[in-house]
């Protein structure tokens, strides 16, 4: 990024920031699918059945504990290449 001139480094972040942006968008949007394709299958009331909503309460949370243990591992990773001498990414 050092070989870059301000103006490209300052497109390259904006670029950065909305491919982040767009990618937590597609990974909320396949939570959001499924957990309602899991939980939610009665159609005949406006409110969520209590084990409706108790479904969709689980599921988010073991969505959100898998995704925190991902980012664990990675930073875990991202630690040991660095003492390592190896750069990530390259």
């Amino acid at each position: 990024m050092e070989a870059l001139n301000a103006n490209e480094q300052r497109e390259l972040q904006t670029r950065m920031e909305r491919k982040q942006i767009k990618e937590f968008m597609t990974m909320y949007s396949r939570l959001v699918q499924n957990c309602f394709d899991s939980c939610i299958n009665d159609f005949t009331s406006k409110a969520l059945a209590s084990r409706e909503e108790n479904c969709v309460m689980r599921c988010v949370d073991k969505h959100q504990k898998a995704g925190e243990r991902v980012n664990l591992r990675f930073q875990e990773q991202n630690v040991a290449m660095m003492q390592s001498g190896q750069v990530p990414g390259r």
